[in-house]
């Protein structure tokens, strides 16, 4: 049976902050590793990857760096050279043409980086603790080394790199920018107790490990005039021995989601738990919708009906998708429809050529 477009919550309107969406499927941000060029520029790929899913209520784009010290991952484009600039406004202008909104997702991968990226420098991070995180790099992947523990400049330089960066999506064409605090990368590094062992102010309890994070969203918002930042946190993220959503965790995050609402957040977008098969699964995300005052989008391993019912119960505004959106650029049209979803191929992720990329096609009527 087709649902139509007026029984699925999914796809009714929504305001983000100032960014005012036709629908609540919003494009997740993933690394595709198609910006294999010395600039770190968008190419064509890009343009088309990003046009072909222009009637997302969202696009969040791939993490993009802040700055050439940022860079922990191969062929992922920047945002900070005039030329990134002038290639990602080649994409925000197709996007736009086609009646779609994207925001720029910044990234700073901090000590889950290698000197391979960083001209043989070490990378940095809170403290001097390896986040014992596999690097993804030219000539293949490698272990993180223990990183230089940042100083009060480096971190000063890293908020001012944010604030650049957060200019120069908005000179290129954006409608406003995501902060990537996902994952093991710089933000969630400050914020993990394991990993941030400073004495300083930006150390100790959580107050001191979060002052990083606000730092950046104020100096991203200066770039702003209207409240069009938002902050992507992942409270449950696993990955080596490093990071693991234990009750002090969940409870730092508690306090970082609250003070959220003191500051000029468009969104909190949130990775839940484990995939949502059921409206069971769903109190990962609602214990964080009850400390923040603004939308949320919830993301992590939902389909239609988990992602329509998130909606309907007022536990997510918008929901957002990854893989779905990888493998069908028509995501939008295929729920409305309730027709089937493509699978997308693994093996093509991070390959950097178009197989894989933009030769999904639209679906067509059922037979």
């Amino acid at each position: 049976m087709i649902s139509t477009l007026h029984d699925q919550p999914l796809l009714r309107p929504a305001d983000l902050g100032d960014l005012h969406l036709p629908n609540r499927v919003v494009m997740a941000p993933t690394t595709r590793a198609r910006a294999a060029n010395a600039a770190l520029a968008p190419t064509d790929l890009h343009v088309a990857y990003y046009a072909q899913r222009a009637s997302a209520g969202l696009i969040v784009t791939e993490g993009t760096w802040v700055s050439e010290r940022a860079i922990g991952f191969v062929n992922v484009p920047g945002v900070y050279s005039e030329e990134q600039v002038g290639a990602w406004r080649r994409v925000t202008e197709v996007v736009h043409a086609l009646g779609g909104r994207i925001v720029c997702q910044l990234w700073h991968s901090g000590a889950v980086s290698h000197p391979d990226h960083l001209g043989g420098d070490l990378p940095t991070g809170p403290s001097a603790v390896n986040p014992h995180e596999t690097v993804y790099t030219a000539t293949g992947p490698r272990d993180t080394p223990t990183p230089r523990a940042m100083t009060v400049a480096d971190i000063d330089q890293a908020v001012a790199d944010f604030g650049s960066a957060a200019a120069n999506a908005r000179r290129a064409g954006f409608d406003g920018v995501e902060i990537l605090g996902i994952g093991s990368f710089l933000i969630p590094q400050f914020l993990n107790p394991g990993l941030n062992l400073r004495t300083d102010s930006y150390g100790g309890d959580i107050a001191g490990r979060g002052r990083l994070l606000f730092e950046i969203i104020d100096a991203v918002a200066d770039a702003w005039s209207r409240r069009c930042v938002g902050v992507r946190l992942s409270p449950y993220w696993t990955s080596s021995d490093r990071f693991a959503p234990d009750e002090r965790t969940l409870a730092d995050y508690d306090v970082v989601v609250a003070e959220l609402n003191e500051h000029p957040v468009a969104y909190l977008h949130l990775r839940g738990a484990d995939p949502v098969d059921d409206i069971a699964d769903l109190a990962a995300i609602a214990r964080y919708r009850k400390l923040f005052a603004g939308p949320l989008i919830a993301n992590n391993g939902f389909d239609r009906a988990t992602a329509n019912a998130a909606v309907s119960t007022g536990v997510a505004d918008a929901v957002s998708f990854a893989r779905h959106f990888i493998a069908n650029p028509d995501l939008v049209t295929r729920f409305a429809l309730d027709h089937g979803l493509a699978e997308g191929d693994p093996a093509t992720y991070y390959t950097g050529s178009a197989g894989g990329y933009v030769d999904y096609p639209a679906s067509g009527w059922p037979r």
